[in-house]
Parts: structure tokens; C-alpha cells; sequence
């Protein structure tokens, strides 16, 4: 029986498990085992087939350049976990998905910025406290994330205050709602490196998200193989 690749999950210490058995449930319906990681339960990337930057905690302004404001939740030594982690990853091709925070945080680590809240740069946004996919978002018809959702318009949930500002090197914006707020993001020429502002993992019902996974997935079959062959570890 063909082993089941082993998909990494950051996720906070404290909450964020329902976010969790989401993701481990949508990892195991389409082929993979997830393992949970957070800042006391490091693992090293050389026991990972794939890694999911998971939603949570805004991300420090201290990263980014931004404006601390001490009325919300922060985690820094998760920050820190999933840097070092995006770092090694990249290094060794690893495939990354970044899920809400994941995505800011790819654009972080990319030397890009964030905007602290968005509601502050483009007024009211809206209800973007819901697990419900009621946001309508744009798709670059032309983008990877096209090919694999099967679509160029598409409603999605959202749980996120902060929002990619400046783009990382090395990254492309491929999806905006309606008001302009980045909702997608993924890596120019390389093999599987995908950001996403909304929650994949809530919406089990859409084949499109399932197929997010899927493919991830695939992605991690094909680098373990690659990495195989090579005689590497």
C-alpha cells in the first residue's frame, strides 16, 4: 500500500483547533496524513511531504513594519516557528500552502508587507467574520490557482483583519474581492507554492477547494519521489 504523504499544519498553541480537524480531515479525504505543528511541537521539514501555513493569530507588526496595536492577539514564537519553517522549505522545494495568516505570512517571509487592518485602507469591507462563503473574489484567468479551482469567480469565507500590502519577490497576486483586498497569491516558476486569504478547509462541499488539496497532495507524492531518486534524505 503506497504510503500517504505527511502534510505539516502550523497552527496556534492555544485555539485554532477546529481549523486544525478541518484541514486534517480535508488532507485525509484526498490521500495524505496531517501532522499538527506549533511552537511546542516543532518538526523538522525532512519528516514532511508538504507543509500548510495555517490561519490564526494576527501577524507581529514588528515583521512587516507595521503599527502594534495592543488590543490584539499575537503570537511571535509561532511567527518565528513558521519563518523558519517557510525558509527550509523553500530551500528544499518543499510544497507550501498558506491558508489566511499562512498566505501573509508567505508574502512575509518574501520581504513583502501587510496592511494591519483592512478596514483602515479600504472602509468598510463588509462581514469578513464568517466561516460561510459569502465574499464573491476574481480569479487571474491566466493563474495556476485558475487551472485548479476551475473557476475565475468563485465565493469564499473570510476570518482576516489583516491583508497582503507590498508584494514579496518572487510572488504574484492572482485573485482580489470586490474591494481590491489581495485574496490569492502564488510563486512565479515554481512547482507548488499557492497562498490563499479564505479558509479551503470550511468549505468541504466545494469540489474546486477539495481540488486545493488534492493537488497538494500530488505535489507532495512527486517531490518525496523526486527526493528519492536522488538519494537524498
Amino acid at each position: 500500500m503506497t504510503r500517504r504523504p505527511i502534510i505539516g499544519v502550523t497552527t496556534s498553541r492555544r485555539g485554532g483547533r477546529f481549523m486544525w480537524w478541518f484541514n486534517r480531515f480535508s488532507i485525509w479525504r484526498n490521500g495524505g496524513r496531517g501532522l499538527r505543528i506549533t511552537a511546542d511541537k516543532r518538526v523538522s521539514i525532512e519528516g514532511l511531504d508538504g507543509l500548510i501555513v495555517g490561519g490564526g493569530d494576527d501577524i507581529v507588526p514588528s515583521l512587516y513594519g507595521g503599527t502594534l496595536d495592543p488590543a490584539v492577539r499575537l503570537d511571535p514564537e509561532r511567527d518565528q516557528l513558521e519563518l523558519d519553517l517557510l525558509r527550509a522549505a523553500e530551500d528544499s522545494g518543499l510544497p507550501i500552502l498558506g491558508i489566511c495568516r499562512g498566505a501573509q505570512m508567505i508574502n512575509v517571509a518574501r520581504g513583502g508587507n501587510l496592511h494591519g487592518d483592512i478596514k483602515l485602507v479600504y472602509g468598510d469591507t463588509g462581514r469578513r467574520r464568517t466561516p460561510l462563503p459569502l465574499l464573491t473574489i476574481d480569479i487571474a484567468p491566466d493563474s495556476r490557482l485558475a487551472a485548479i479551482l476551475r473557476v475565475t469567480r468563485c465565493r469564499v469565507n473570510a476570518l482576516h483583519r489583516q491583508a497582503i500590502d507590498r508584494l514579496g519577490h518572487g510572488l504574484a497576486i492572482v485573485a482580489h474581492d470586490q474591494k481590491g483586498v489581495v485574496q490569492a497569491l502564488e510563486g512565479r516558476g515554481q512547482a507548488f507554492l499557492f497562498g490563499v486569504q479564505w479558509h479551503p478547509e470550511f468549505l468541504i462541499f466545494n469540489p474546486g477547494q477539495q481540488r486545493l488539496y488534492r493537488r497538494l497532495i500530488r505535489a507532495a507524492r512527486s517531490y518525496t519521489a523526486e527526493r528519492v531518486n536522488l538519494g537524498l534524505p
